[in-house]
């Protein structure tokens, strides 16, 4: 496939090939928008799912090319969150576990408990913390900022550490394109968080305008009032995500730059059912994704795309090539690469339950290592536990009046596991111990391995152990502050803090009251002061504490 450009990223693909070459135009950056829901499987009507009517994403993918083969890291939000931020698996850099603490919208409460009655898998006790990732690490959209873009975040981040004041332009609820200066490309996202599995409990007053019985139940579930009910919650969910779509895209199409925007839509991880969300099947890392190119020309692709390739192919479409740290690969701009023969995913603590899971997926394989198979599949999730269902669920189960299908869930594990998934798309039947599949497990095993040789697997470091390297001392560090030189009519910033990544603000107050939210910029380059102007700057590694603000006046 040629390269994609930065211009026009025309996404032309045809029904029998499913990918065409993406043409070429030099220079230009395009406008980028992402809308990102929360929660929801490919089980929506551009899927060929009808329950839930969603005439502003059927309107979308019209003009949009439909992945079939999109998946997360991890199936829920905070770690497969910080895989699109940095382009990174989280077990390479220490996000996997759910979650570090509530740094969950904007920069987050930035508030680490000591002590949260949770213990990792050595039975250590762990404390709240924000990761320390390595220090060569970014987050993406700093490459974006310095590249020329204008980029907004509204408002959930949720990447297992504070969102660095350095990340964002805007990074809040009121973020938005509109607020861009003229002649800037811009990069907004939007999550919409009514699909999110809270909302089954939350919502529940609100009427349903799907019919419950008239809604698919999958072959796990127990075919009962409270599943149904539970399922058309879902789906009525989804209408109120699509009517939000709607908003976005008006509003774009107001500003009159839909037809020059690349407006991408995914959700963060499967659908929020049992068995689904914090699964490591497809039902909790196979998701919705489509693309509308600039020029909006329709169609599907069964290429494989990973989270992890998000961060690589943002850059590469703004014509920035990737870092070779990104462990993701790009599938369009620039720098497109080879396509994906696997995706890997990854489990492990979900809130106060541990285990260890790996995943590797081809297009018709799913591949599981169990390194605890003495552990259940189903973990008592207490937040899962108020999805109105989930009583009756439980109830079955005590009495014994699951069928065998409905069991699989709560039984203990193998050594590993196997799944056809073109026969068999709900992961039923594992073929692991079947003497037909040995080659195909025996290669897929082999995948695995060689994907792990080379990293660092920080699931095999004991939590606790991992925040001691991370927080030294029980406390988290501290940034350096900015060191400010000027050479000539040039100003030159630096923190001793290796990784640390720094902004500015200029401005004609000498006594600026700034913020979070203040209007920084990021720098890159040495920069010009006016005289008379004061200069402000702060530093600020990934899971460091903000160094203070260092100001100086130009003279």
């Amino acid at each position: 496939m040629k390269q994609l450009s930065l211009l026009f990223v025309l996404f032309i693909f045809s029904c029998q090939t499913k990918e065409k070459t993406v043409e070429k135009e030099q220079k230009k950056q395009p406008n980028i928008l992402w809308i990102v829901t929360e929660d929801i499987s490919p089980t929506l009507s551009f899927y060929g799912d009808k329950t839930a009517k969603t005439p502003n994403l059927d309107a979308l993918a019209t003009q949009s090319v439909v992945y079939d083969n999109a998946f997360t890291t991890v199936g829920v939000c905070a770690p497969s969150r910080s895989t699109i931020i940095t382009g990174m698996y989280p077990t390479s850099i220490g996000t996997m576990h759910m979650r570090t603490a509530h740094d969950v919208f904007s920069k987050g409460k930035q508030v680490y408990k000591d002590s949260v009655n949770i213990k990792d898998i050595s039975g250590n006790y762990i404390r709240q913390y924000s990761a320390v990732i390595p220090e060569n690490v970014k987050c993406y959209t700093e490459y974006l900022r310095a590249s020329g873009y204008f980029t907004t975040n509204n408002y959930k981040t949720d990447y297992q550490f504070s969102a660095p004041i350095t990340a964002w332009d805007e990074n809040n609820q009121k973020a938005h394109w509109r607020n861009k200066p003229k002649n800037k490309p811009f990069f907004s996202v939007f999550n919409i968080d009514v699909s999110h599995e809270s909302f089954l409990w939350r919502n529940k007053d609100l009427p349903l305008t799907v019919n419950p019985e008239t809604v698919p139940v999958p072959p796990y579930l127990p075919y009962n009032e409270a599943t149904r009910n539970t399922v058309a919650r879902h789906y009525s969910n989804v209408e109120l995500m699509d009517k939000r779509v709607g908003k976005i895209i008006k509003e774009l199409k107001e500003d009159g730059l839909y037809d020059n925007t690349i407006v991408f839509f995914y959700s963060d991880h499967g659908g929020p059912l049992p068995r689904q969300k914090r699964a490591i099947y497809d039902s909790g890392l196979k998701v919705p994704f489509m693309i509308k190119g600039i020029n909006g020309k329709p169609g599907r692709t069964d290429r494989m795309i990973s989270f992890v390739d998000l961060a690589p192919t943002m850059l590469s479409l703004a014509g920035v090539e990737p870092p070779n740290y990104m462990e993701g690969k790009a599938f369009l701009g620039e720098f497109d690469t080879e396509k994906r023969t696997h995706i890997f995913a990854s489990s492990d603590r979900f809130d106060e339950f541990t285990d260890r899971i790996r995943a590797v997926r081809s297009k018709q394989f799913l591949y599981l290592r169990n390194d605890f198979p003495k552990l259940t599949k189903y973990k008592d999730v207490g937040y899962r536990k108020n999805i109105p269902m989930m009583p009756v669920f439980l109830q079955l189960k005590k009495e014994n009046k699951l069928n065998e299908k409905q069991q699989i869930w709560f039984q203990t594990k193998t050594d590993e596991e196997l799944y056809d998934v073109e026969k068999d798309p709900y992961q039923i039947n594992n073929l692991s111990e079947n003497p037909e599949y040995a080659s195909v497990l025996e290669e897929m095993r082999e995948t695995s391995k060689n994907h792990y040789a080379d990293r660092k697997d920080f699931g095999f470091t004991p939590e606790a152990e991992m925040i001691d390297t991370m927080w030294p001392n029980n406390t988290q560090p501290t940034t350096n502050s900015v060191v400010i030189k000027k050479d000539n009519d040039k100003v030159t910033l630096s923190s001793t803090t290796k990784g640390a990544s720094i902004a500015y603000l200029i401005s004609d107050n000498a006594n600026e009251k700034l913020n979070y939210d203040s209007k920084w910029q990021l720098y890159s380059t040495p920069i010009t002061v006016e005289k008379g102007k004061t200069l402000y700057t702060v530093a600020q590694r990934i899971g460091f504490k903000q160094s203070e603000i260092v100001s100086q006046k130009a003279e």
